[in-house]
């Protein structure tokens, strides 16, 4: 596939954007801080490059400690929002029989109303890479707001959908226009199949890939499936990697670990096969842990 120049255009790290949801993930034994495109900059910036969270929190007591631990965890916060009329978000979680995260998804907060600023305009401009998915869009004004982020991106700029359905929070419609503006598409088994569906695809996964790659002209195609590891698909080569062997904790944000390495070893030129085998690496450690946001081992931050 096509990859950005090995270095970074500018100081010393890749800037790598996580774009959307900033959340609590609300568990039966207490809660976490989550959401998709947060938990991906976390893992971008674990990894050695500048993780950014863009994204909107509300005025009240949540807001704040989700500032605060951003802060904590080392992030820089002058794009995350304060919205002064609506609440922060949350998720209440649940594992279903195979420990797998089933979600409810409280409506009409703070992240829904991202707005685009001339900050936001600066910094997609020197965007390395930019991870978003379908959640965030689930509402007008953030859908505009990431519709416009992407916009102003440069033409290098590793654009990746991480597809993330979670229904009812999507239609065709716009996952074609993520599509169409996106050079990455990450998704898992059950994702690939809804996408075949909604798309009026047919045939098995690698069928299915072929055919997003040529439609949509992606770079790559990144498959995960679970404790079967992960597939990528390029327009030139196809690469299956094997899944780190690792008793499960909880699977919240090993896929966004797993995305992050993705981004940051394709910014570094590293040859897929050795990407695939470290970003599962990174996500069986993730799902070894409880909560989506956790240190990651020294040996495995050197690996990519």
């Amino acid at each position: 596939m096509r990859q950005s120049e090995a270095r970074p255009r500018g100081g010393n790290k890749f800037v790598i954007v996580g774009i959307g949801e900033i959340l609590w993930d609300v568990f039966p034994e207490g809660r976490k801080m989550g959401g998709a495109p947060a938990n991906f900059a976390f893992y971008a910036k674990s990894l050695g490059e500048e993780g950014i969270i863009v994204s909107r929190v509300g005025k009240d007591g949540d807001g704040e400690e989700i500032l605060s631990r951003v802060l904590s965890a080392g992030l820089d916060t002058p794009y995350i929002q304060v919205d002064d009329a609506r609440a922060t978000g949350t998720v209440t979680v649940r594992s279903d029989e195979r420990g797998l995260p089933r979600f409810v998804i409280h409506e009409d907060r703070a992240w829904d109303y991202l707005e685009m600023t001339p900050g936001l305009e600066s910094l997609a401009a020197r965007a390395d890479a930019v991870c978003y998915g379908s959640l965030g869009q689930r509402s007008p004004a953030s859908r505009k707001a990431v519709s416009s982020f992407l916009a102003y991106t440069r033409g290098d700029c590793l654009r990746i959908f991480d597809l993330n359905l979670r229904p009812p929070h999507f239609d065709p419609e716009s996952i074609v226009t993520l599509l169409k503006r996106s050079r990455i598409l990450k998704l898992n088994e059950e994702e690939i199949r809804s996408v075949a569906r909604l798309l009026g695809l047919s045939g098995g996964e690698s069928e299915i890939a072929k055919g997003l790659l040529s439609t949509y002209s992606l770079d790559l195609i990144v498959l995960t499936r679970g404790g079967k590891g992960s597939v990528m698909f390029s327009p030139e080569e196809t690469v299956a990697s094997p899944a780190a062997i690792v008793q499960v904790t909880d699977t919240v944000g090993a896929g966004d670990a797993f995305t992050a390495a993705v981004a940051v070893g394709l910014l570094r030129n590293k040859p897929l096969r050795h990407i695939g085998a470290v970003a599962n690496q990174v996500a069986g450690f993730v799902c070894g842990q409880q909560g989506a946001w956790v240190m990651l081992p020294e040996s495995l931050i050197r690996n990519l």
